[in-house]
């Protein structure tokens, strides 16, 4: 007889298991997602499109002069997906990140040049300036596009 336990947990396991399969969105769905958010949010007054796709909101603008690409930035951040799920917060650790600048996703690099120090922007971040099709990590699926706030401390 098997231990009832064992049969229990194994019944558990194979339901989460199935389960989060059936749930899971495919990277061509996050795509499509990614795409319809954007062009609505583009319709959005306060919203600026570059060239490229990136789109920024400004919070809060800063003075002086911007970041290059290979600039060592100070920044607070915060990191969600597009359901407001949060993935990353240096608010969270109470402890600003540094970093060079061309060591971040394409819509860091890109964005974060747009910014003087004390600004505070909102990026909305195609899936292709941020982790593409490989995803990252457990939160964040392939072809997922993003939101980040990101405050400009230093550089």
């Amino acid at each position: 007889m098997k231990n009832p336990v064992i049969v229990i947990l194994s019944a558990i396991l194979i339901g989460i298991t199935m389960f989060s399969m059936a749930n899971a969105t495919s990277p061509e769905e996050n795509k499509a997602a990614g795409e319809a958010f954007l062009a609505e949010n583009t319709k959005k007054e306060n919203i600026v499109t570059t060239a490229s796709g990136l789109q920024y909101e400004i919070l809060v603008k800063g003075e002086g002069p911007s970041p290059s690409a290979t600039t060592n930035v100070t920044v607070h951040y915060k990191g969600t997906t597009l359901d407001g799920k949060e993935f990353d917060s240096s608010y969270s650790r109470n402890e600003p990140a540094t970093f060079p600048l061309n060591r971040v996703i394409a819509g860091w690099t890109e964005g974060l040049q747009l910014m003087n120090v004390g600004a505070k922007y909102r990026f909305f971040i195609p899936s292709e300036l941020a982790y593409g099709q490989r995803g990252a990590g457990a939160d964040i699926g392939p072809n997922e596009a993003l939101i980040f706030e990101v405050e400009l401390l230093s550089f």
